[in-house]
């Protein structure tokens, strides 16, 4: 339970690293080192998303036989139908940032990031969430070191997410530790969406091949729609790429070795 609880803060501490950096730098992380970041992670994401989350639903329904897909299926498409449903509720981020430029306030731009953070970090606490429940339910299908291998990835992610949330705010004149606390406050939502995620799915075992699917959905929407079109933006893009393709076998290589 102790290694549960753990998994379910990683992504949080990550988030909460990157708004401490208001403490520590004078500007916004360099263009390049967030290009990094969001590659290696969108890497891990989406290994994760194969071995930990689609692999795992499909083998937990083998006994549908040439059907075995189908909670997989269904599960996936479930994921990105709820985050396409999200992001005609609040705007995606980057697209929050652009539209804010211009004659709109700088209040207007930090709130509209703020709650664009928070919105998409609830399916990745929800994704670190079902990958313990099924842990805790003792599938065979998942290992301890894929789900902690996930964790760490999202909270790889979270930590620009988390700067760029603090140093705007400190820039338009809010104090340090204000600043920050409104960044760690962005990523509040993961542990606690992700121990919800625990408890129904212990309550819902024969859900879980949906479970991890949808999760897996969620995270690929989030790849494919936030994180690519970040890590390959302007020039040099193939700092995300290289980042992409490390993050993406150290993920599939931790899934096995640690499990």
């Amino acid at each position: 339970m102790n290694a549960v609880f753990t998994g379910l803060l990683i992504p949080f501490i990550g988030t909460s690293a990157g708004a401490a950096c208001v403490f520590f730098l004078k500007n916004d992380l360099k263009r390049g080192v967030q290009r990094a970041l969001t590659g290696f992670a969108a890497g891990v994401m989406v290994a994760a998303s194969i071995w930990s989350l689609i692999v795992p639903a499909i083998e937990q329904s083998s006994a549908m036989g040439q059907l075995a897909f189908l909670p997989a299926f269904l599960g996936f498409w479930a994921g990105i139908l709820f985050l396409l449903l999200l992001d005609h509720v609040v705007p995606h981020l980057h697209r929050s940032i652009d539209q804010a430029e211009g004659p709109k306030s700088h209040l207007t731009r930090t709130a509209m990031m703020v709650l664009a953070v928070t919105l998409h970090n609830i399916p990745e606490g929800m994704a670190v969430g079902v990958v313990y429940a099924g842990l805790l339910s003792g599938s065979g299908n998942i290992t301890a070191g894929g789900a902690l291998a996930l964790a760490l990835g999202i909270a790889i992610q979270n930590f620009p997410e988390g700067a760029i949330i603090s140093m705007p705010l400190y820039a338009e004149g809010k104090s340090k530790p204000k600043s920050f606390w409104l960044g760690v406050l962005s990523g509040a939502v993961e542990p606690v969406f992700g121990a919800l995620t625990v408890i129904v799915a212990g309550l819902v075992v024969p859900a879980m091949p949906y479970l991890l699917s949808f999760a897996a959905g969620a995270m690929l929407y989030v790849v494919v729609e936030e994180l690519i079109p970040e890590m390959s933006a302007g020039e040099h893009s193939n700092i995300g790429v290289v980042s992409f393709a490390i993050g993406f076998s150290l993920m599939m290589a931790l899934d096995v070795a640690l499990g």
